[in-house]
Formats: C-alpha cells, sequence, structure tokens
C-alpha cells in the first residue's frame, strides 16, 4: 500500500511554537507506524517562503525577504531534526522546482478552461501607491466581528476577500486603502461544487475527516462554492506564466497546497523513484494541519487536484483544534507563546512529544500548562515507564549478572501484548493518537502492578524459577512496549532497544533472545516542579 503524508507548510517568517507542534506532530507518528507496517511511505513538507507575512517580517527588520526565510527555514529543519520528524522531503516554496511545477499546474488548469481572467476591483494604498496583498488589508470580519486579515478570519474560519472586510485598515501604514480596477486570473471553483458535495459526503460516511473538517466544508457547500483569485499584485512569489503578467504572482492559496505535489515530484528526482504511486486512486493519503487550514485541504486542493486530473483526493484530513497556553490564546504578537527552540533547549524531545500527543486537541481546543507537562513527565514517563524499565533491567543486571532469563512467555502476557499491537495500530490509522497512547500507558501501568505482584525480590529466594519467568515476562512487555512507543517516542523507545540490544522493525509482537543486556540507564531525569514558578515567571516576563 502507498501511503502519503502531507504536513501543513509553516510560514517562515517566525519561529515555530508549540500550536505548530501539536497541529503537525501527527504525520511523524502516522510515517514512522506505517513504515513498521512495510508499508511504502511518502512523507512531506517544508517551509512557506513566499507569503506576505514574510515580506512584512523583513520590512519590519530591514533585511531582504531572502534573508528573513532563510533564517527560519534553517530553523525549523533544526527543530524538526531535534524532535525525531522522519520527513522523506522537507522543502521550501521559493525554489525553481517548486516555481516550475506550479507554473505548469497553472497552465494545466489554464489550458482546460478552469482559470480565467477578470477585471476586478482591488484594494490600494495611495499612501505606500501599492495593490495590497489580502494579508495586507486588516479589519472586521462581516460574518462573525471578530478582528481578521484579508483572506481568512482565525476566529469563525471564514475565507474572505479583503473587500468584504469592515473598517478596512493597511497594515503597513494604518490608513484605510481605497480602490483601483485590475486584472486578475480566477480559478472556476464553482464548477466542482457537485464533485466535492459528493467527494464531503463519502469522507462522512466513511469517517475518513476529523469531525471539524466535515462541519466546516459542508457549510462553505451549503453556502455555494465561489470562484477565487488565483493571481496577486505581488513582489516576491511564482510569477503568473502568462505573456505580459509575468508582474503578477500566483496567489498562495494555490501555489502552497501545490507544495504537496511539488515535494513529492523533488522526491522521485532526487532519489529516482516514481512517485505516480502516491497520486493514484489506490494510494492512501493523510494531511496534517491546524483547523485554520481546513478549507485549502478539503475544498481547494481537491478542486485543483480535480481540474489537472489526479485521481488521489485527499483521504484523511487531520486537523486538530486550537491549543491555547495557561488558559489563554496564544499570541505571537504578544510573545504568549512557548517557542519550539527554547523548550528544546531545556527539556526531552519525547516529553514534548508525549505531552502534545496525550494532550492533543483533537476534537476540541487543548491546553498547555507548565504545571501539566511537568507532571506528566514524572508522573507518566519517568514514574510509569522509566520506572518499570529501570527496575526490571537492573534487578536483572544485579541478580542474573545481566542475562535475560530464558523463559517461554506465558500466554496471557503474549495476548495482551498482541491486543495492544492491534488496538494502537487500529487507533493511529483512524488518527485516535491520543487513545492509542494512553491504550499503551495502561499497559505500561498493568506491567509495573504485575511486577509489585509477583515480588521477583521474594521469588529469587523462594521460587527462583518463578522469578525468571516474572523477568522474562516483564522484559517480552517492555520490548515490545517500546516497540509500539516507537512511532510516538522514537528517542526513548531507541534507548530500550539499545539497552536490550534488539534491532526489529516490524509492526508485530516479538520475544528477546537471552543475552547480555548491554549498559542500563534511566530513560528519563526528573524535573524539579521548581521550574514550574520558572517557567510561569520566564513565560509572563517575556510577554510584558
Amino acid at each position: 500500500m502507498s501511503i502519503f503524508i502531507g504536513g501543513a507548510w509553516v510560514y517562515a517568517n517566525g519561529s515555530l511554537h508549540l500550536g505548530h507542534l501539536s497541529s503537525l506532530l501527527s504525520g511523524d507518528i502516522l510515517a514512522r507506524y506505517y513504515r513498521l507496517k512495510g508499508e511504502k511511505v511518502l512523507y512531506v513538507s517544508g517551509s512557506d517562503c513566499n507569503g506576505t507575512p514574510i515580506t512584512i517580517k523583513a520590512k519590519q527588520e530591514g533585511v531582504s525577504p531572502t534573508q528573513i526565510a532563510d533564517r527560519y527555514h534553517e530553523e525549523f529543519k533544526d527543530c524538526f531534526t531535534k524532535l525525531g520528524f522522519t520527513y522523506d522531503v522537507y522543502t521550501r516554496t521559493d525554489t525553481a522546482h517548486h516555481h516550475q511545477i506550479v507554473q505548469e499546474i497553472f497552465l494545466k488548469l489554464l489550458k482546460k478552461g478552469l482559470i480565467y481572467k477578470k477585471t476586478i476591483e482591488q484594494t490600494y494604498c495611495e499612501h505606500d501607491q501599492q495593490f495590497l496583498p489580502d494579508r495586507y488589508v486588516e479589519g472586521i470580519c462581516p460574518h462573525c466581528g471578530a478582528k481578521a486579515r484579508g483572506d481568512q478570519c482565525d476566529v469563525c474560519s471564514s475565507v474572505l476577500e479583503p473587500l468584504e472586510l469592515l473598517d478596512r485598515k493597511c497594515k503597513i501604514c494604518g490608513n484605510p486603502p481605497t480602490t483601483r480596477e485590475t486584472e486578475h486570473f480566477y480559478f472556476a471553483l464553482s464548477s466542482f461544487q457537485k464533485r466535492l458535495e459528493s467527494y464531503t459526503h463519502e469522507a462522512e460516511k466513511n469517517k475518513l475527516w476529523r469531525e471539524n473538517a466535515i462541519s466546516l466544508t459542508k457549510r462553505y457547500l451549503k453556502e455555494g462554492l465561489q470562484d477565487r483569485a488565483v493571481s496577486r499584485d505581488l513582489p516576491v512569489g511564482v510569477s503568473v506564466p502568462v505573456e505580459g503578467y509575468e508582474d503578477k504572482k500566483i496567489y498562495v492559496w494555490i501555489e502552497a497546497v501545490a507544495g504537496y505535489y511539488t515535494a513529492s515530484k523533488l522526491w522521485a528526482k532526487e532519489t529516482n523513484n516514481d512517485d505516480s504511486t502516491f497520486w493514484n486512486s489506490d494510494a492512501t493519503s493523510y494531511y496534517v494541519h491546524g483547523k485554520d487550514n481546513i478549507p485549502f485541504h478539503s475544498i481547494i486542493w481537491p478542486g485543483i487536484l480535480s481540474g489537472i486530473g489526479e485521481k488521489a483526493l485527499p483521504t484523511h484530513i487531520v486537523s486538530n483544534e486550537y491549543m491555547t497556553l495557561e488558559r489563554k490564546k496564544l499570541s505571537t504578537s504578544k510573545n504568549w507563546a512557548v517557542w519550539v527552540p527554547d523548550i528544546l533547549e531545556r527539556y526531552n524531545p519525547d516529553s514534548i512529544r508525549y505531552f502534545l500527543t496525550i494532550n492533543a486537541p483533537e476534537s476540541r481546543d487543548a491546553d498547555f500548562s507548565w504545571k501539566e507537562f511537568i507532571y506528566s513527565h514524572n508522573s507518566e514517563l519517568l514514574g510509569a515507564y522509566g520506572n518499570l524499565v529501570n527496575r526490571t533491567l537492573k534487578f536483572i543486571q544485579k541478580s542474573f549478572d545481566g542475562i535475560i532469563p530464558d523463559k517461554e512467555i506465558s500466554s496471557f502476557i503474549q495476548n495482551k501484548v498482541e491486543q495492544l499491537y492491534d488496538e494502537v495500530g487500529h487507533c493511529i490509522e483512524k488518527f485516535s493518537f491520543k487513545q492509542g497512547l494512553e491504550k499503551v500507558f495502561e499497559v505500561i501501568r498493568f506491567s509495573n502492578k504485575y511486577f509489585d505482584e509477583q515480588q521477583p525480590w521474594k521469588q529469587i529466594y523462594d521460587t527462583p524459577d518463578s522469578c525468571k519467568q516474572t523477568l522474562a515476562n516483564c522484559v517480552y512487555l517492555i520490548a515490545n512496549l517500546a516497540h509500539i512507543l516507537t512511532p510516538f517516542l522514537p528517542f526513548s523507545s531507541g534507548k530500550v532497544k539499545e539497552m536490550l540490544n534488539i534491532t526489529e522493525v516490524n509492526w508485530k509482537p516479538f520475544q528477546v533472545q537471552s543475552q547480555q543486556l548491554l549498559s542500563v540507564e534511566p530513560l528519563f531525569e526528573r524535573i524539579d516542579p521548581a521550574r514550574i514558578e520558572e517557567e510561569l515567571e520566564r513565560l509572563n516576563k517575556q510577554s510584558s
């Protein structure tokens, strides 16, 4: 089976924060799991280096947009590596390769009559003497009354045009913009209404998308799809490949989602592989992102793919709700955020992965609090998982010279592990990552209870054979738990496998041979609860 996984592209105009990670981490869990199952996986993403936010940041700092994009693209790559993300390709939207493929998509749609020219009124700033990109226009959302940008309202998820905003202002100078006539290209999205209604109905019937994606997409379809502008007057981006229109750029909403396709083509080119297996009707795809990106993945991208004749419309839409911070909305402008480069300097990447999975905003908003983060590390990762590994392996080291006892594993233990593989695999495939991780930790707690009830420290004197059986069972549990946790907690899983000297690569139960343990080390260090107040003080200080 071919599995395509697309992680949302982050604007390269500022550091990653935990909100980004909470919506992107699922992609790596999926990729690691399917590779263990032996499936053919292509996992791609990249940095969005063409968007208006980068131009705004560059103006603020008095540097070129390229300098901003370069800085954050490199920072993103570093963070994803430290967090263990296993992208097959992590690229960027300002490469010649990306530009070329996007232009080819544009020309295909144009040739088929799905892109047409139209004269429109567009916002123009007399003070700055320029047409304003949609994100340069700010105002009030006509649907919910919240503050919004000219392309989208983050509060009610409405896709907007700048002229729909009330009380419009230019983001550069703060003056109200006027309007001027200009000619742009439009994508005939409305012609896909019936096709996308049927596609969404299938997704709902088969529970292929998250609930928020279903409800929001149905809302757009009920309102009736509108044709959308595919070009803008922008200084940076992919030039429109039509004579006389080269100064116009292909609008980011069509260009950025096409990044999944261009990254796939880049992988094929660089590895000398055929990527067509990921774009046919037999392929299964997962698109992983936050809820603010839903319409781009459930309507616009399927519309583009249908327009160019590709059959592999998104199968699963894994769209998280929002993550708040200490019960308040994340705000990058107010610096109310936990920045990823910063948290990675001080905490174990598996601690971050664990908390963002067990506390993921899968069906409703979730909160990151320093208290919960540190308590969950100490009680679950250190107190339950780390304790099970350490007490078992240290006991073998002390009482059996580090040699794993050779015993047939008890059938009830084998059955429990077999069931866990099935249940966790099912949870991951149905993108219930939180539930999958909870099931693993239920078995970790069972294993600790089993160790306590068997009392191997007494068995070794009273019934040495029973002691060997207990420890063989516990090693079997530990090895398979570590293996099942590989998609979730790759670093600590790797440490356990190293201690047990195993290199298992399939998603199925296995028994560890009777062999010498390698050096046994603690999986996790305790975090002093005093750090909670320190982190809260740091957060309040940076945002004041």
